[in-house]
């Protein structure tokens, strides 16, 4: 079976919706065991724990913080109690992104997207690593986005935390070749999930305009790409963006 990811454990943060939840699934349908992981909605959890169950995936349900040391350690110490040692990483858990001027952003609200865009996939990565190494395996991929390849403005702080995770990624597949696991990133563009249920339908139409596919990305979209780097098949690739946006960054 091409992709397959059979034997392996992936952990997404953030999976009980949106583009987390897909990249969970579809990780899981090609044989990973894939937790769900939550911090604020546990009954929105449950229904994804549900779900996964539901397509036959080895799952399970941990809420934690994957923005901080204490959280991460949880998460890792019952992924590897119920379902084995993680060698699939893909940090994606976030929080709100207004889209603000600069001087309507704080310090505390640059320093909350350098939490969850850089520290924490540091933080999964310190964590995961050693087992990586020994076996000679392992999948980090990280969750950016267009807005740093378009210079979205005014989106500050968000733009920046996603710059320094694609520095942070390209250093560490550089270091990591040597080791058998590689560092990859998907940058989608906006594809609308529940997060973006307040957007306009001016909003919606204005970007749906500028995409030269013609038509909106959906989660699996991305999802697939995840599975892509994920795979054995990716197994020479390391340090690579791919834009899922339908055009909009075509270089």
């Amino acid at each position: 079976m091409s992709f397959s990811l059979a034997g392996h454990t992936a952990i997404v943060t953030g999976n009980s919706s949106g583009l987390g939840k897909e990249i969970g699934l579809v990780l899981g349908n090609a044989g990973a065991k894939v937790p769900v992981n939550f911090y604020n909605n546990e009954q929105r959890a449950q229904a994804t724990l549900a779900e996964y169950e539901a397509a036959g995936i080895d799952t399970c349900l941990i809420r934690a913080d994957a923005s901080t040391k204490e959280g991460v350690d949880h998460l890792y110490d019952e992924t590897e109690r119920q379902l084995g040692n993680p060698d699939i990483l893909v940090p994606n858990a976030t929080c709100d992104q207004p889209e603000l001027p600069i001087d309507e952003y704080d310090w505390e609200f640059y320093q909350s997207m350098v939490d969850f865009f850089i520290k924490s996939p540091y933080l999964m990565t310190i964590r995961g690593m050693e087992h990586m190494k020994q076996q000679g395996w392992g999948r980090i991929i990280n969750i950016v986005s267009e807005v740093y390849h378009r210079s979205v403005a005014p989106f500050s702080a968000y733009v920046a935390a996603k710059g320094g995770q694609i520095g942070w990624t390209r250093s560490m597949a550089t270091e990591f070749a040597p080791l058998g696991i590689t560092v990859n990133m998907v940058a989608p563009g906006w594809i609308p999930t529940e997060r973006h249920a307040d957007k306009s339908q001016e909003d919606l139409n204005g970007y749906l305009s500028m995409i030269p596919a013609g038509r909106w990305g959906v989660p699996k979209d991305v999802a697939d790409a995840v599975l892509y780097f994920a795979s054995d098949e990716a197994s020479f690739v390391t340090g690579q963006t791919l834009c899922v946006n339908g055009g909009i960054t075509p270089w």
